[in-house]
């Protein structure tokens, strides 16, 4: 129990959760390319993403949530790290787009107004 609360808190303990046995479930499976982007987007993000309304993002922050975000799509892409693959490119293969940023921004808004009705 313990454990889950700090990998939603410390990315790091994510990273590393994610290396763990399950990988190969959510990233290099046989699984068809889109049910493996829904599973990625039901269960990683919601992890990642515990708490978002309330952050602060700063630009390093910015950083590296969108660095993590190309990690899963060039994982899920089945793409080596030493390939020299540009973003664009694997944003195409894995017919996607960046938008980790514009959900966190979405939820914050939704948040917001959740807090102002209350009022």
């Amino acid at each position: 129990m313990m454990e889950d609360v700090l990998v939603k808190l410390n990315p790091l303990l994510l990273w590393q959760k994610l290396h763990s046995t399950r990988r190969e479930l959510f990233f290099t499976s046989t699984f068809d390319l889109k049910l493996r982007k829904k599973i990625v987007k039901c269960y990683i993000w919601s992890i990642t993403l515990f708490g978002a309304e309330t952050w602060t993002l700063r630009a390093v922050d910015q950083k590296h949530l969108e660095s993590f975000e190309m990690w899963c799509w060039t994982r899920m892409g089945k793409t080596s790290w030493t390939d020299r693959v540009r973003n664009e490119e694997v944003l195409l293969r894995v017919k996607e787009k960046r938008n980790i940023l514009h959900e966190i921004s979405k939820r914050k808004a939704n948040w917001i107004g959740h807090i102002m009705r209350r009022n």
